[in-house]
């Protein structure tokens, strides 16, 4: 701690303002740890069933002995928790309390259930919301629907935008150079029939628009498809999008038309709902 000068006989006060020097390094140290932490969670929150300690160090490039050290004083807050009998980590609760607050910060999954729920009824098929999360879509919430083939989608689960229904729809709403940017300079082959390069791209995304709701042909799985529509908020801009998914064998090419449809008008629902509206033309 630094103290301010005085003389022998008054009082010492604290000086206010930055510490000096002395802290810098241990601040340094600090956010050097938080960091290590967060990105140990981040990779045990992409792994499904867990992953072992092994496993984490080498992916976030820590010595093992540093992994433990991080996962314990996260353990110790519930952010992860340790299954001992098969030696891996997963996510705890105070994870999932945490980023729960997330999803009632933006309201917009709890006023989209409904118009899924219904969504799902009038289809007979699954129904998806997602954002925008970097070069990829995050999965919010899912309503399953009752057939024993479905699409299951995780919250929290990640596809990328290029030839997923939800991020096609998402990439539509967006200006051409910021689609172009987030779709990158290589575009990753998944199926036979995923969209490869930019031009290709551009000419969906017109159809998208012209359409009202964008199409997954068994780009990102062979034998899924989507359609997908995206949600606007307040400024006209692209904030989520609702996608119906499930196999080829029921979304056939002649129930696309009225599925995608269906997805676009909910999609316009759920702006209103949310006090947003539909981009100027």
């Amino acid at each position: 701690m630094t103290l301010a000068s005085g003389g022998e006989d008054e009082p010492q006060a604290r000086r206010r303002g930055r510490p000096a020097s002395g802290n810098a390094t241990r601040d340094g140290g600090q956010v050097q740890s938080l960091t290590r932490a967060l990105t140990l969670l981040t990779e045990i929150a992409g792994s499904d069933g867990g992953a072992s300690l092994s496993e984490l160090a080498h992916r976030a490039g820590l010595p093992p002995s540093t992994a433990h050290r991080l996962l314990k004083s996260l353990e110790q807050m519930g952010f992860v928790q340790h299954d001992h009998q098969r030696a891996l980590w997963n996510v705890g609760v105070q994870a999932f309390t945490v980023g729960n607050a997330f999803l009632r910060s933006r309201d917009v999954v709890e006023i989209a259930r409904p118009f899924m729920r219904r969504l799902m009824e009038e289809s007979g098929e699954s129904v998806n919301l997602g954002v925008l999360d970097g070069r990829e879509v995050v999965f919010l919430a899912q309503v399953e629907c009752r057939e024993v083939m479905r699409v299951l989608a995780r919250p929290g689960g990640r596809s990328p935008l290029h030839c997923s229904g939800l991020g096609k729809a998402l990439l539509s709403a967006l200006p051409a150079q910021t689609t172009r940017t987030l779709i990158g300079n290589h575009i990753q082959r998944f199926t036979d029939k995923t969209l490869a390069t930019h031009e290709a791209m551009e000419r969906d995304m017109a159809l998208s628009r012209q359409r009202g709701y964008a199409i997954d042909d068994e780009e990102y799985a062979a034998g899924l498809r989507c359609v997908a529509a995206p949600i606007h908020d307040e400024y006209g801009e692209p904030m989520a999008a609702i996608s119906l998914s499930g196999p080829s064998a029921r979304l056939t090419d002649a129930r696309l038309k009225l599925l995608g449809e269906m997805v676009a008008r909910t999609a316009q629902a759920v702006t209103g709902a949310v006090g947003g509206h539909l981009p100027a033309e």
